[in-house]
């Protein structure tokens, strides 16, 4: 596949070779001759045409919950915080059949593709009054999709400590033994979160799997589960990769105290997520004024040296009605929200992403996975804050999407337009 001409975030104009679903080859695009007619020993490239197009290193999403995926409409979440939505998913679990879930999670991953992501990471519920069963039709789309989309599952603990704990923790072997890849859980949540923390690292270490923890996601300054699984990790040599996502009251302490956390988390080799949709969304509704942000202290686990990633988090559930499925929106917010530079936003969404999920890098250069995003935009800037639905995205060398838009309102005839009509009057 030849790619030309497809313009870089760094403002070249280049043509891209793709080869055996890797780039083989990127050269400047008004150096490029034609391309030659097969000889029988090398086949001619098919070209695809990116004139006006941004090619970048696709993204990836690190945390999505396709169990709940496109439920907005049906499940409401009256009192639109945290607790609320919790409680009116755990109700419309009821309601959600093995043909629904597969319905939702296949039109949401279909979004999730066009719009760029080339893998997702999932979180799935696993607890008493809810079961396995998510897990169980997930891994199955999981392998039906392989050749669309990387998935990879987190399997979500029910509280591990409590009274139902005994249940929630054989769910939980259940559903890694039924194909979740990493072991999940919210220990900030539940009345021990120290105990959870240390049951949850137990679990994931006796399977020999990694690990994706939703982390402090409140604005409650004392919430310190964050500094916590890092020194459990750091104390028992974990030695499988492990995820904390949200961290949001890490973005309420002080200067000092966001450091050494931080430094913690670094030198546990954690990588932070932070969810900007999600927790704007949720966070801080009860201030009247001066209201939080309800980010995660995204500069100071930067300076540590932390892999901090972007992610949606929940799309269109009463987590979050207005979730779209984008990596664009969540670029735009970190740098709206999180003060980041567009250019480390975006990596923030794909390189980021990827080192979360443990997947080779992406580059536009040779001998990188030709896993990649066309989107419509004169600089990445512009990528993102149009966030134009024409998109092309390639997963391994091959067009697993192709979105075309066409506009056909122009201000130039609509200008002419009144100003002829102004003259006949």
């Amino acid at each position: 596949m030849l790619l030309t001409p497809a313009r870089l975030a760094d403002g070249r104009l280049v043509d891209v070779v793709i080869d055996g679903g890797v780039i083989t080859d990127v050269r400047a695009a008004e150096a490029r001759s034609a391309v030659r007619p097969s000889d029988g020993a090398m086949p001619v490239p098919v070209a695809l045409d990116l004139a006006g197009m941004m090619l970048l290193p696709a993204p990836a999403e690190p945390h999505a919950h396709l169990d709940k995926a496109l439920v907005a409409n049906r499940v409401s979440n009256p009192a639109e915080d945290l607790a609320g939505a919790i409680d009116a998913i755990i109700q419309a679990y009821a309601t959600m059949t093995d043909d629904d879930l597969t319905t939702r999670s296949l039109n949401a991953i279909a979004t999730a593709v066009a719009r760029g992501f080339t893998a997702i990471r999932t979180h799935l519920d696993c607890r008493v009054g809810i079961g396995s069963r998510s897990v169980r039709r997930l891994a199955e789309i999981k392998h039906e999709v392989r050749d669309l989309v990387d998935i990879q599952i987190v399997a979500l603990a029910g509280h591990v400590t409590d009274p139902d704990g005994a249940d929630n923790r054989l769910l939980l072997l259940e559903s890694l033994a039924a194909g979740a890849d990493l072991v999940g859980g919210t220990p900030s949540l539940e009345p021990r979160p120290t105990a959870a923390v240390a049951e949850l690292v137990a679990i994931a270490a006796d399977h020999g799997v990694g690990m994706d923890l939703h982390v402090d996601e409140t604005i409650d300054s004392t919430a310190t589960a964050l500094r916590t699984l890092a020194e459990r990790v750091t104390a028992t040599g974990f030695p499988y990769p492990v995820t904390a996502s949200h961290c949001v009251s890490l973005g309420m302490q002080d200067p000092d105290e966001q450091r050494r956390t931080a430094e913690a988390v670094a030198a546990a080799g954690i990588s932070v997520v932070t969810l900007p949709q999600t927790n704007l969304y949720l966070q801080a509704r009860e201030w009247e004024c001066a209201k939080p942000r309800g980010l995660t202290a995204i500069g100071a686990l930067r300076a540590a040296g932390v892999t901090v990633a972007g992610g949606s988090d929940n799309w269109r559930d009463p987590f979050n009605p207005m979730g779209r499925i984008d990596p664009m929106e969540t670029a735009s917010l970190l740098v709206t929200a999180g003060h980041l530079l567009v250019s480390d936003a975006y990596d923030a969404v794909s390189a980021g992403s990827r080192a979360v999920l443990g997947l080779p890098e992406v580059r536009v250069a040779p001998g990188y996975p030709a896993d990649l995003l066309a989107i419509r935009g004169v600089s990445l800037a512009d990528a993102i804050a149009d966030a134009s639905e024409q998109r092309i995205v390639i997963r391994a060398g091959r067009v697993v999407a192709d979105t075309r838009v066409t506009r056909d309102v122009d201000p130039r005839d609509h200008v002419a337009l009144r100003r002829a009509t102004a003259s006949v009057r």
